[in-house]
């Protein structure tokens, strides 16, 4: 279906004993800014008994652009507006009531809102009063017991609803669909005949992947006759108890339906006695007196209680055919029941403010879990670092987002690491590499997915899982193997990066969220979005400036100040007195820092302040699969030769503990972090400088990435130029040694701070977890193909013969594996590379038969 703002658009008006309402709302659709051989009216007469039929031909035969359709019966909303589209011949459909004039703009406004996407099947108007002050429709609610409602209704429309946005439903009275979606999913249901109509038809698009568009500009004006009135509010109160009770068996999910049916059955109940103010223990026996009257059959009862034991038992002999709509209603939905949830707004309204409904409607939710199905989700954490007493920044982030989604969700934290730190919030376990029957028993339990790194590459249960997926990005990390795969030799460095680019891509290809650390990381992964078709007309669509897709949620710090609790540093370590000035670099050493440049400022430090001391906080990595870089034994190397090891530059060899870092950063008088000016640089988020911070510390960094503009900008330290030993070790100095500087600096620390705690940093991914979606590009895509799968189908990944390559290459070891790497070693480094590998390959298998 392609993208349509012009056509022909059929509007259907039910005429049922309202000729004059009818007449008037046919002259004002005349008048509307559309034009006239594009605008079809198609009247249905709806078996009035009156004398409506001659008075429409009289007063409609000889308006050319007017189709008069006669019903011999009242076949309702429902069926009088289904034959009006069927034999209407427009591209659009639109329903309007008979006692309603459209705004002159009220056509043009409500195609246009089509534009926005091919996904949108439905647009809403804006319905307003007949003098135009006060709303009848600008929102849609639905309970969970099927009731639908509208927010907001004799409100006063001061512009809070002047903004378009997807809605769960739009009200029959003024509402467009394009007609072939329309009559291809059925239009109304007939057996409804009136209310909820509207409430079904949007709840099936929004199944179906359709979306359901609010057009602020596209105004109607309605009387309200209250028309329901004649015929006596226990018929109406009939048909909306009946009508929710069809919608819910049709529409919900069988995990759904178990839940919510039964509850609202017992609801109807409650909600029948407490409208006939009945005693509903009036029959018990304990009450039973022998009065003569109490011998009688009849007992006299409120017909609205009636009317709801009528409905229930409607909604019984209606199965049969219930159970063959609810079939195909299931068989042809793309999405799950808790992205249309997220539309319904507030789910838990009760609509009756009876006490005694309420005292049961409080007891039937928590009986019946009635929150679970739309509140809690279980959300499934994935990181491939070590979970432990020592973790580096990927686990430690990992572990609190794993802290901050459990408030809300259930969450089971997994990596194919070390994991031996448990948690009471929270599950933590551990899953082998290519244990696939394990990760799928963690796939099949969760509703999202965040992942870190290189899990979507490991696992083929995750490939092929049809699960809302987040994807981490705060880590570039194939600009970091620019660096980091450097000293691997040419051949395998380009092969690292190769391939951490490709899993990358993947990632971009297959998320519906994106995290990123900072405005400028954002940027640069709405680039690489753009370059794998993400950025697309559904996804610009949904949010012009794709905050849904991709939004910052930086590495965050702890909001409880840090505690000093054992000595670690200062008269711990020899060589650090209690009078020493204590910088401190927070945590590994890696290709991408400068640490030469900063040992080196330190000795030029060190000859007018003797007392300025060095600590390295971390050297060996936590995660065994990380090895010692080739940057750290040249920092090492540097320090030696100026005679700095051990009298100002100090080098701890073990990994510190997660919840006992605090005690060394609270010995410490500032921060430092060094690094090179490259792209790594331009992109990166230092997470140790947020440590820092936490400590309040001065900060003292090189310019070029995010925390070094921030450092410079806010007061927070100095950043200085890169490889600039003089200029670093005046920094270093000043905030080492000038209190007023020192003063300065940590004031301004702790007033950013705040901007970093945890709570803020992931509050966009706590935001979205509460209502967890399929991207639109990919709802869009899953629809199309007509494909189902749990309720979400997920696009393939189209792969590259060289990601194909290395899918094998770093495959369990076969014969296959072996020839594609004997061809790719030789076509990129020759023979000598080749024989070379063949030597490895050999020594690594005698080495495992020796046991070695």
């Amino acid at each position: 279906m392609t993208v349509t703002t012009t056509g022909t658009v059929s509007v259907v008006i039910i005429n049922y004993r309202g000729t004059d309402d009818t007449l008037e709302c046919v002259a004002q659709l005349n008048e509307v800014d559309w034009p006239a051989k594009q605008l079809e009216i198609v009247v249905v007469e709806n078996g009035s008994g009156d004398d409506s039929e001659a008075r429409l031909r009289a007063a409609l035969g000889d308006q050319a652009n007017v189709k008069l359709v006669v019903s011999d019966e009242n076949l309702g909303f429902t069926g009088g507006s289904n034959l009006g589209a069927r034999t209407a011949t427009g591209d659009f459909v639109a329903f309007l009531n008979n006692d309603a004039k459209p705004h002159r703009d009220w056509i043009r406004e409500g195609i246009a809102a089509f534009s926005a996407s091919p996904r949108i099947g439905a647009v809403a108007s804006k319905v307003l009063d007949w003098d135009g002050k006060a709303i009848d429709f600008v929102e849609s609610g639905l309970s969970w017991f099927g009731m639908g409602y509208k927010n907001h209704t004799n409100e006063q429309d001061d512009g809070r609803f002047d903004e378009q946005r997807d809605l769960l439903f739009g009200t029959g009275s003024a509402l467009f669909v394009r007609r072939a979606l329309f009559l291809d999913i059925g239009g109304f249901d007939e057996d409804m005949f009136m209310f909820y109509d509207d409430v079904d038809l949007g709840w099936r698009l929004n199944l179906y992947g359709y979306r359901v568009r609010f057009a602020p500009d596209s105004i109607v004006y309605h009387k309200h006759h209250g028309s329901m009135k004649s015929f006596g509010e226990h018929r109406e109160m009939y048909l909306l108890e009946r009508n929710a009770l069809h919608m819910l068996y049709k529409n919900l999910s069988e995990d759904s339906l178990g839940t919510l049916l039964p509850a609202a059955f017992a609801l109807l109940a409650r909600r029948a006695v407490a409208k006939g103010k009945l005693d509903s223990e009036s029959y018990d026996l304990r009450r039973f007196t022998g009065a003569a009257d109490e011998h009688d059959e009849t007992t006299p009862v409120h017909k609205d209680t009636v009317a709801g034991l009528f409905a229930l038992d409607q909604f019984v002999a209606d199965l049969p055919k219930l159970k063959k709509r609810r079939d195909e209603i299931q068989s042809r939905r793309v999405k799950t029941d808790k992205e249309v949830f997220r539309l319904f707004g507030n789910i838990f309204h009760p609509l009756f403010g009876d006490d005694y409904f309420l005292e049961g409607f409080t007891k039937i939710q928590d009986a019946f879990g009635v929150n679970r199905p739309m509140m809690r989700k279980r959300v499934l954490v994935i990181t491939g670092d070590a979970l432990g007493e020592k973790m580096a920044g990927p686990g430690m982030r990992a572990w609190k987002i794993s802290e901050a989604l459990a408030e809300h969700n259930d969450v089971r934290l997994v990596t194919w690491n070390v994991a031996n730190r448990a948690s009471e919030t929270f599950e933590v376990e551990r899953v082998r590499l290519q244990d696939e029957r394990a990760m799928k028993v963690h796939e099949e339990w969760a509703d999202v997915i965040f992942f870190q790194g290189f899990a979507l590459r490991h696992f083929l249960t995750l490939q092929k899982s049809n699960k809302v997926m987040v994807v981490d990005l705060y880590d570039p990390m194939h600009l970091e193997q620019l660096e980091q795969g450097r000293e691997m030799g040419d051949a395998a460095w380009r092969n690292q990066v190769l391939v951490t680019t490709e899993v990358v891509n993947e990632q971009l290809q297959r998320g519906d969220y994106f995290l990123c650390a900072s405005e400028r990381q954002r940027l640069f992964w709405m680039g690489q979005l753009a370059a794998v078709g993400r950025i697309n007309p559904d996804t610009y669509a949904a949010d012009e400036n794709l905050r849904d897709l991709i939004s910052i949620a930086p590495f965050g710090m702890d909001s409880t100040p840090p505690q000093h609790t054992r000595k670690a540093i200062r008269g711990v370590v020899p060589g650090i007195g209690d009078d020493d000035k204590v910088v401190i670099w927070g945590g590994g050493i890696y290709n991408w820092f400068d640490t030469p440049t900063l040992v080196r400022a330190i000795g030029v430090l060190a000859e007018r302040r003797p007392n300025v001391r060095l600590f390295f906080l971390g050297v060996a990595h936590p995660n065994p699969d990380v090895p010692e870089m080739a940057i750290v034994s040249k920092t090492r190397e540097i320090s030696e030769q100026l005679g700095l090891t051990g009298k100002n530059v100090f080098f701890n060899e073990n990994w510190v503990a997660l919840d006992d870092r605090q005690n060394y950063l609270l010995e410490a008088d500032a921060g430092v972090s060094t690094h090179f000016d490259h792209v790594e640089t331009t992109f990166s988020f230092r997470t140790r400088i947020l440590d820092y911070m936490w400590a309040n510390l001065p900060i003292v960094t090189t310019r070029g990435d995010s925390f070094g503009d921030l450092v410079a900008a806010e007061g927070l330290g100095v950043a200085v130029t890169e490889r600039d030993v003089d200029g670093l070790a005046d920094a270093l100095e000043s905030m080492l040694f000038d209190e007023e500087a020192i003063a300065a600096a940590k004031e301004n620390v702790a007033r950013v701070a705040a901007d970093f705690t945890w709570e803020k940093a992931l509050a966009p991914l706590i935001q979205f977890c509460h209502d967890p979606h399929v991207a639109p590009d990919r709802a869009h895509v899953a629809a199309d193909a007509g494909r189902h799968s749990g309720g979400v189908v997920v696009p393939s990944i189209e792969k590259s013969p060289e990601q194909r390559f290395h899918e094998i290459a770093n495959s369990r070891h076969g014969v296959r594996r072996d020839v594609l790497l004997a061809r790719h070693y030789l076509t990129s480094g020759g023979v000598g590379e080749l024989r070379g590998k063949v030597v490895t390959r050999l020594n690594t298998i005698r080495d495992s038969k020796n046991g070695r």
